[in-house]
């Protein structure tokens, strides 16, 4: 996994930042699935899909950060 330890810090926090927020308007895909999560109605594959590829970035970021803070 020495890869994710290549990433630059700073690209990654604002991808992160950009993707848990898109679309912008009128609400991000997160809020409105996290809403389907609470109602059940989360069950189309492309709305899982749509979840994990938003917090993708998110994940990188906590390991990232997890693995640099394990070598310190």
């Amino acid at each position: 996994m020495q890869f994710i330890d290549r990433i630059p810090l700073l690209p990654l926090v604002l991808l992160t930042l950009f993707m848990l927020g898109a679309p912008f308007v009128p609400e991000p895909h997160l809020v409105e699935k996290m809403r389907m999560l609470s109602q059940g109605t989360l069950t189309r594959a492309i709305d899982i899909f749509d979840v994990l590829w938003h917090l993708l970035p998110a994940a990188l970021l906590g390991v990232r950060v997890a693995r640099m803070r394990k070598k310190a």
